[in-house]
C-alpha cells in the first residue's frame, strides 16, 4: 500500500487526488504471476514448493541467487524457484544478457528468459487548499527478463556448481537451528498442537520424538515462528485476520507458509508436508482470484518476517 505523509497544519483541509491509473504493462504483471499461481493451485500444486518435489533440485534447495551472489528476495523467489524446477536448473544463478556479456559468457542460442520484477516507489508532490505539499509515495513494478547459469555458456564453475546437501535426519534436535529459533527469544513450549496465539505471544509446540523426522519438526517450528513476527511489538502485521477461517486468516497462513519455505531454503531443510496445507487451497484459491496483488504482498510480508528473524540473531548462523 502506499504510504502517505501530509505536511500541513492540523487545521487546513487537503485536496483530493485521483491516483493515475495503472499501465498496461503494470496490470499485466500482477495479472500474470497471480494467474500462474491460481493455475498451479487448481492443479493441487504449490509453486513455491516446486524445488523441494525436483529431482535435479532435491536435497538441495536454496534461494535464487544474483550474478553476485545477492540472493532474490519476495515473489522473484517464488517466480525462479518455479521455473528453476520446471526446466530442471540445477544452478541456483540469474543474470541479466548483459550481466552474462559482461562476464564474458554468452545466453544460449534459442534460450528463453524468465521474467520476473523490480519493485520501487516514486515521489509525487500535490498541494493542499492552503497550498501546503503533500508528498505520496507510489509504489511500481517495472518487468525484466533474467537467465539462468544453465543457459549460459562461458561462466566461471562457481556459477554451474549445485548448492550443498540438506540437513541429514539423524532423529536427533540439530544444534545449529536450535540456535536459531532460540536466539529468537520467542516463547515456545510443549503442547499437544503447533499453534501461536497472539493473546498469549507464545508459540506452542508438541514433543520432539512425537514428529516423524527431525525435518518436519523444525518446519511446523518455522511455520509458527513467521507467524509470531506479526504481534504488534514486532511487525505489527494485520492482514484482517478476525476469526478462523477468515479471508485474513487465509493471508495470514500464506504468509506464514511462504516465510517457512524461505527460512527452509536458507537453514537447509524441507518445509511441511503439502498435505497440511490442503484445507488451505480452497481459500488461497478465492483470495488470490479476489485480490490479484495478494501474492505479491503476502511474499514481501514473508520476506520482512524472515529478515526480522534474522535480525534477532546474535551471530551468523546459516
Amino acid at each position: 500500500m502506499p504510504t502517505t505523509t501530509h505536511k500541513h497544519r492540523t487545521n487546513s483541509k487537503t485536496k483530493t487526488t485521483t491516483p493515475a491509473p495503472e499501465s498496461p504493462t503494470h496490470n499485466d504483471v500482477y495479472s500474470r504471476v497471480t494467474g500462474k499461481i491460481i493455475t498451479d493451485l487448481e492443479a493441487g500444486n504449490l509453486t513455491w514448493r516446486k524445488p523441494w518435489h525436483s529431482d535435479h533440485l532435491a536435497g538441495q534447495v536454496m534461494r535464487p541467487l544474483r550474478w553476485n551472489g545477492i540472493p532474490y528476495q519476495g515473489i522473484n523467489t517464488l517466480l525462479l524457484w518455479g521455473t528453476a524446477a520446471e526446466q530442471g536448473y540445477a544452478s541456483p544463478y540469474w543474470m541479466t544478457y548483459k550481466q552474462a556479456v559482461e562476464l564474458k559468457a554468452n545466453v544460449c542460442k534459442g534460450e528463453k528468459a524468465t521474467q520476473i520484477v523490480y519493485a520501487d516507489k516514486f515521489t509525487v508532490e500535490d498541494k493542499t487548499d492552503n497550498n501546503e505539499i503533500v508528498t505520496s509515495q507510489i509504489p511500481f513494478l517495472k518487468p525484466y527478463a533474467v537467465f539462468n547459469a544453465a543457459q549460459i555458456d562461458g561462466l566461471d564453475d562457481r556459477f554451474y556448481k549445485r548448492s550443498g546437501p540438506a540437513v541429514v535426519d539423524t532423529k536427533s534436535r540439530n544444534q545449529q537451528l536450535e540456535t536459531f529459533f532460540a536466539e529468537t527469544k520467542a516463547d515456545i513450549y510443549t503442547g499437544r498442537e503447533a499453534s501461536y496465539a497472539i493473546s498469549t505471544d507464545r508459540v506452542q509446540m508438541p514433543p520432539f520424538e512425537s514428529f516423524v523426522s527431525v525435518e518436519s519438526y523444525y518446519a511446523i517450528l518455522a511455520h509458527e515462528i513467521t507467524h509470531w513476527t506479526r504481534h504488534p511489538t514486532r511487525l505489527d502485521r494485520d492482514l484482517g485476520r478476525k476469526v478462523y477461517g477468515d479471508a485474513g486468516y487465509a493471508r495470514e497462513e500464506l504468509v506464514a507458509e511462504l516465510g517457512a519455505c524461505f527460512l527452509a531454503a536458507d537453514l537447509g531443510f524441507e518445509p511441511m508436508p503439502e498435505a497440511k496445507h490442503a484445507a488451505y487451497i480452497q481459500s488461497w484459491l478465492q483470495a488470490l482470484q479476489n485480490d490479484k496483488r495478494l501474492i505479491f504482498s503476502a511474499a514481501s510480508h514473508a520476506q520482512k518476517a524472515v529478515e526480522y528473524l534474522y535480525s534477532l540473531q546474535s551471530s551468523c548462523v546459516i
